[in-house]
């Protein structure tokens, strides 16, 4: 006899039996796998991160048990923090069971689980509304990888990313978001979106925005319809705008027949953070896309970035766009581009010598940017790959979304490079802060969650490196550990602002010298 479902849970049955009936059933047989992907993310942060009420670790063949400060014990599977296809079902508390992750969190009774808990309860019921609103979810998007197939957007490749975050614990947080509300801009559910545009006299604008969002001296913001219903003045002049398709990031959106991508304010918490548009941003955003568009140019072809076409602010982060080019546009006759979230949908075979291409195209372009001044944060939703239209075989790389970049005006001026007025929080001269932006991103990130393990990550990893310029970087990359965000620690700590890290172990180390 199954237990019954938590709030959490059971609010999408009730929402579907009138927005989707169809959906109910493939909603309640993907709430266990849902249960299980979101408690296989909190195993790998129990078992990992930095975490202050965990005082010990001990591993064993076949089992990993954690010591909490309060005497109790936690046991559960080994973990291998670059897996992306595990799957833990079940972990135990002191002897008891248990498979649901909120359960587990609201068990350990920690500083802040409470709320924690109840994100990953609303966030493992979106998880199974998502992946029940599949036909073959991870199958090829029509139009795959091969020949005498035609190339399709990227917001298609997009729509196939139905896990979210591959190591997260909040892969599907969207509070805020009812279920119809998620259905209706989530992009795995395949939406078409009705954009706002409100019109603003009093802002601020860097680049060039389009005549066809102005009106006469008035600019025109494009607005997520979310955010006009649950943050914006509903006295302010809000018309209606074009239709467009959602990314993976959800607050952007792909604009019809090949049109720039925009990227809208959403004050709400997805995975980690607020998804607004910061005044600074808007400010940086023309000086920050020519110069890495130019420290770009130093990488022989092989990056490309998408440029920033305008920026809007009105002084709020809560009303705001950027306009940028879309990711096609750097893409050949013939050629893919893919966003890395979005590989394993592909097709293509994870086989070694492919994910050693992989290693080596990525690394080079990380660590000559890193040399000259740039660190990216090369995640799988920013770097995307071109493709060969025949093979798969990675050709080159497409980097979007420059908000979180870091900038070395030091290693920029030794590499004849001018940061122009750049100040605030992108600019950092500390190699560890640099190194940890791009590190922890690519390798942590974008590699490991495409290769699969930590093993078959440190295979490609040592194919690759003999490969690379010889940096200071590239030394440091061979060290014992890995730094990678400690994601759950920073839900944990909400007093806290910025990145809290992990260490983890460094599956190249010993394999090269």
């Amino acid at each position: 006899m199954s237990r019954p479902l938590s709030d959490a849970e059971a609010e999408p049955v009730a929402a579907l039996e009138a927005l989707r009936p169809a959906l109910a059933l493939p909603y309640a047989r993907a709430l266990p796998g849902a249960r299980a992907a979101v408690l296989t993310r909190l195993w790998r942060a129990l078992a990992h991160e930095p975490l202050p009420w965990i005082v010990g670790r001990e591993r064993a063949e076949d089992a990993l048990v954690l010591r909490l400060a309060d005497g109790r014990r936690l046991h559960g599977p080994p973990s291998d923090p670059y897996a992306s296809d595990g799957r833990v079902t079940e972990v135990r508390l002191d002897g008891t069971a248990h498979d649901r992750p909120a359960a587990l969190m609201a068990a350990l009774g920690v500083p802040h689980g409470a709320g924690f808990a109840a994100e990953l309860d609303a966030g493992t019921a979106s998880l199974a509304l998502s992946r029940a609103d599949q036909d073959g979810s991870g199958s090829p998007a029509p139009g795959g990888i091969g020949a005498g197939t035609p190339p399709v957007p990227v917001w298609a490749w997009e729509q196939r990313v139905v896990d979210g975050h591959p190591f997260h614990p909040g892969c599907r947080s969207r509070p805020g978001f009812s279920v119809a509300e998620q259905l209706a801009y989530g992009p795995e559910h395949r939406p078409v979106v009705r954009l706002g545009l409100a019109a603003v006299a009093d802002c601020e604008v860097t680049g060039e925005w389009p005549a066809w969002l102005r009106d006469g001296a008035r600019v025109l913001i494009p607005v997520h319809p979310w955010q006009r219903a649950h943050v914006l003045d509903p006295g302010l002049p809000v018309t209606e705008g074009p239709s467009a398709r959602p990314l993976m990031s959800l607050r952007t959106l792909a604009l019809p027949d090949g049109g720039p991508h925009v990227k809208t304010s959403l004050s709400a918490r997805l995975t980690s953070s607020v998804r607004d548009i910061s005044p600074y941003s808007v400010r940086t955003a023309a000086t920050v896309s020519t110069l890495v568009a130019e420290v770009a140019d130093r990488t022989d072809g092989l990056l490309h970035v998408t440029r920033t076409l305008g920026a809007v602010t009105t002084g709020s982060p809560a009303l705001a766009a950027v306009l940028r080019e879309p990711p096609e546009r750097y893409a050949g006759p013939g050629e893919r581009v893919v966003p890395v979230a979005a590989l394993p949908a592909t097709g293509l075979p994870r086989s070694p010598g492919w994910a050693a291409a992989f290693a080596r195209l990525t690394l080079t372009v990380g660590l000559r940017l890193l040399e000259l001044g740039v660190a990216l944060e090369a995640h799988g939703q920013n770097l995307l790959l071109v493709l060969d239209a025949v093979t798969g075989a990675p050709l080159r790389l497409v980097y979007r979304d420059l908000a979180d970049i870091r900038v070395s005006p030091r290693r920029l001026a030794q590499s004849g490079l001018l940061p122009g007025k750049l100040t605030g929080r992108l600019v950092t001269d500390d190699p560890a802060a640099l190194r940890r932006k791009l590190f922890g991103s690519l390798l942590a990130g974008a590699l490991a969650a495409t290769i699969g393990s930590g093993p078959a990550l440190g295979e490609a990893l040592a194919a690759a490196v003999p490969d690379l310029e010889r940096t200071a970087d590239l030394e440091v990359l061979s060290q014992e550990t890995l730094p990678v965000k400690a994601l759950t620690l920073m839900r944990l700590t909400p007093d806290r602002s910025g990145d809290l890290w992990a260490a983890l172990p460094n599956p190249l180390y010993g394999r090269v010298r």
